[in-house]
This record gives structure tokens, C-alpha cells and sequence, in this order.
């Protein structure tokens, strides 16, 4: 029997909506007491490990449903075992990788060929997402019974958008057969086609072709039709206008299946980062764009960041539940990738490793709760891929994540696993980390030696936790 005792934690479930200051009782991987710190015991016996959590958050490992891991055909980016690693050390015990890899996740075999390649490799669940159509070429549709058969949690042709309505309902006709959403990158090329920026005065500055927010709300506004119409699970990737969050917002209100993502860097950043240093920085939002040169083809990402109307109005959104789910959209690429002109850079940040210290921003700004904020990491994520129980009471799994709002660290290629290092943030200092992963009970991450204290005397009393880091027994 394995007892372990998290001690002096800020504990936040999110399905309880409850925030408790005290210790986490875990007991043969399993959730055995939440106890109130005024009420917790001097001992816990002898056999008891101790993580000491003062200062730090405690809550339920984070999910995300958008990344890419890359692999098969695209292994110079990431594998699942770099993208794995990432994850952890971002606090993160579920990922679905999206199907934009080569060959594409378009078939049963190669939805199984993702599981078994990250069984060898992986600690945390892994849960591929599956194609709409085969190739993701938007011609045929996918098996995608066959998928959810094989696994897939979810089918998309991220990366590219089901540019023809007659396939995208005929997948949502499915999509109420499998009960697995259809997630849409919602772009219509005509309008977008080459735009390498969001449309506006910077875009116009700058001489870079524009992506005008229709290009995102003209299909958003027909999936929302189709899925009203046919009773599908429609899934929004990557909102990130205020047109669109009020087209989830009505379509919800009419009782649409509908729900939706945004991303930690659509959440902080403008398009104003494209212009980088070309103007002087004025101090707003939490990261400094001004030391960024214009034309960083680190600040291109699709859909491209948009202006500082649509951040307010996402965040508006994540808080009154129109945005069901915070995911990284993690995007690794090579240098030679983004070491092109502007237009041409491959769209993509990396994302595992920093979604919490650019997310903690909105916490710190008090733009949102930090309750509201990581259910919109577990809860709502959850809920979308049919991934439950996301609680820490009595009799849920072991699964968690903790981590220091308050520490600083610095973004540097070294600090990052991911084989990606493409992020507009390299060398900014950031507050807040994740300090430890736990699976199922078992440790997958601990920065350093976090939480770690010895065992005293009197029945295995912590007494003072705070300040002790001795050596691991």
C-alpha cells in the first residue's frame, strides 16, 4: 500500500468548484481525503511520503485536445516521444494529437499504429484524433466509424478546413453515430487564401496580405447551420474573432451541439507583435513585444493573431462558458521552417511548455478566476473528448498537476523539451511553472527536487514544511 501525502496546497476541483487550502490524501493511487488545513493531523504514520505544495496550486492533470505530435513523416519537428516529454513538464496528462502527419491518421490501422507507438513511449494517455476525409484532401469522406472503432477521439483535417459543406454534413450525420465530435479549422481559402496576418492597419503597415476575420465567421456560421440542422457534435478549433465567439454564442443559446477552443496565445497576444519594435512599446498586456524585430516569422501562427477587440472578446468568452476548452494548438517546427519570409514561414508555435505562465497573465491581470481557468484545462476539455472523471475528491484517480504561480523563469531553447523551439516568447521571463506531473500516482514529472522533505520523528510528522527540501529517501 502506497500512501502519499500532498501537504499545504492550494487544491482546486473543478467539478466541485471548490478551492481548498490543506492536503491531498492519496492512497494506492487513488484520491483517499481532501482535509482542510485547520483540520489536518501533526502525523500521518510512518509508511506516509510527503510532497510539500506550499505556495503552489494543486488540480487535475490538464487536457489537451489540439496539439501535434507529428509523427509519422514529420519527426525533425517532434515525435511523440519529444512531444510526450513536453507535455508532462507543461502539467499535462492527456493530449490528442490532431492527424496532419504523413501518412494522415485517415484509417483504423493508423489510428492504431498512434497508440501503440505512444504505449511504448508514454506515461499519459494519448488519443488520436482521426481525418474527416481521406488524405485530408476534403474529397472522400474517412471511414470514421472505423476510427472511433480504432480509438480516435475526434476527426478533424486540421490544418486545412472541410471546405465542402456536403462532407462536412455528411460527417456530422456520423459524428451522431460514433458520438465523437467533427473539429473544424474554420478558414474559407477564397478569402484567405496566402494571408500570412490578420487584416487590419498593422497588416497594411507591414505590406503583408490580410486574413479578414469572415474568412474565419463565413464558416463558422455554415458549420453552426449544418450542425443545427443534422443534431451533429460540432467543434470549433481555434476560435479566435469576436464575430465568431458571438456565432457560438447565439448557436448555444438555440441549443446547437456546439462547443469551442481557444488558445493560450490567441488569449495574450495581438497582431501587434508582427510589428515587433517598429513602434515603441506602450506597456500594455503581459509580454513585451517591443523586443521582437518586425516581421518575426516566430509571430506567424493560423489563425493569426488578431487584434486587441478579440482578445477582450475571448476572453469574455472563456469566462461566461461560449468557449467550452483552452487548447495549446502545440505546433513544434524547425528553424529552417520559420527562417523564410514572412508569408512563407510555416504557421505554428510551439505550445506544451508554455500554456500555463502565459495563461497565469489573465489570472494575474484578474481577467478571469484561476478556478474558471483550470476547469477550462480539464473540465471543459474533457467533456469534449469523452474523457471523465476530471475531479480530485475522494475515490478519483491520482491524476494531477501542481504548479508555482509565483516563480520566474526564463524561455530558452535549453528550458524547452520540445524539439520546437518557435515561440515569439524565447527570452522572456515568465511567471509561473509547472513543478510536478502525477499519472494515475505515479510521478511523470517533478522539476528538480520539488515538494521534496524528509520523514521525521514522532509517528512520520512533517511539522514545518515550508523551506525543507532534504535529500529523498
Amino acid at each position: 500500500m502506497t500512501r502519499v501525502i500532498i501537504k499545504n496546497g492550494c487544491i482546486i476541483d473543478p467539478a466541485r468548484k471548490t478551492a481548498t487550502v490543506g492536503d491531498l490524501v492519496l492512497e494506492n493511487n487513488i484520491v483517499q481525503e481532501v482535509i482542510d488545513f485547520a483540520m489536518a493531523p501533526t502525523s500521518y504514520g510512518d509508511e506516509a511520503q510527503f510532497i510539500d505544495a506550499a505556495g503552489c496550486f494543486v488540480t487535475p492533470g490538464f487536457i489537451d485536445i489540439h496539439t501535434h505530435l507529428r509523427e509519422p513523416g514529420f519527426e525533425g519537428k517532434e515525435t511523440i516521444a519529444t512531444g510526450i516529454d513536453a507535455a508532462v513538464r507543461g502539467g499535462f496528462t492527456t493530449i490528442c494529437p490532431m492527424p496532419n502527419t504523413n501518412p494522415a491518421l485517415d484509417s483504423a490501422s493508423m489510428i492504431r499504429q498512434q497508440y501503440d507507438i505512444a504505449a511504448r513511449h508514454s506515461p499519459i494517455h494519448v488519443l488520436p484524433i482521426g481525418t474527416v476525409t481521406l488524405g485530408r484532401e476534403g474529397k472522400v469522406l474517412a471511414p470514421l466509424i472505423e476510427l472511433a472503432e480504432a480509438g480516435a477521439h475526434g476527426f478533424s483535417d486540421d490544418g486545412a478546413p472541410v471546405w465542402d459543406a456536403h462532407i462536412m454534413r455528411q460527417a456530422l450525420l456520423y459524428s451522431t453515430m460514433t458520438g465523437r465530435p467533427v473539429m473544424n479549422h474554420c478558414e474559407d481559402l477564397s478569402l484567405v487564401r496566402g494571408a500570412a496576418m490578420n487584416a487590419g492597419a498593422i497588416a497594411t503597415r507591414l505590406g503583408l496580405s490580410g486574413w479578414p476575420a469572415a474568412g474565419e465567421e463565413v464558416m463558422i456560421a455554415r458549420d453552426i447551420a449544418l450542425a443545427e440542422e443534422t443534431g451533429g457534435r460540432l467543434h470549433i478549433c481555434h476560435v479566435t474573432t469576436a464575430g465568431g465567439v458571438a456565432l457560438i454564442r447565439s448557436a448555444k443559446a438555440r441549443g446547437v451541439r456546439v462547443t469551442a477552443e481557444v488558445t493560450p496565445h490567441h488569449l495574450t497576444m495581438t497582431d501587434r507583435w508582427v510589428l515587433g519594435n517598429m513602434e515603441p512599446w506602450d506597456g500594455k498586456g503581459p509580454f513585451d513585444p517591443s523586443r521582437l524585430p518586425p516581421y518575426d516569422t516566430r509571430t506567424r501562427v493560423s489563425p493569426p493573431l488578431r487584434s486587441a477587440d478579440d482578445v477582450i472578446a475571448l476572453i469574455a468568452g472563456l469566462r461566461d462558458g461560449t468557449i467550452d476548452a483552452i487548447a495549446t494548438d502545440h505546433a513544434p517546427h524547425t528553424h529552417v521552417d520559420k527562417e523564410t519570409e514572412y508569408a512563407n514561414a510555416a504557421p505554428g508555435f510551439t505550445g506544451f511548455e508554455l500554456a500555463l505562465p502565459m495563461l497565469m497573465t489573465l489570472v494575474n491581470t484578474m481577467q478571469i478566476d484561476v478556478v474558471e481557468l483550470v476547469a477550462r484545462l480539464t473540465l471543459g476539455p474533457a467533456g469534449i473528448v469523452d474523457v471523465l472523471p476530471v475531479a480530485l475528491g475522494p475515490g478519483d484517480p491520482a491524476t494531477l498537476t501542481i504548479f508555482d504561480p509565483s516563480t520566474t523563469w526564463t524561455v530558452t531553447p535549453e528550458a524547452l523539451a520540445s524539439k520546437g523551439k518557435n515561440t515569439p516568447l524565447m527570452g522572456q521571463e515568465m511567471r509561473g511553472q509547472i513543478m510536478l506531473t502525477m499519472m494515475e500516482g505515479q510521478i511523470v514529472f517533478r522539476r528538480d527536487n520539488f515538494g521534496v522533505v524528509s520523514r521525521r520523528e514522532h509517528g512520520g510528522a512533517v511539522g514545518k514544511l515550508a523551506g525543507v527540501f532534504d535529500e529523498e529517501e
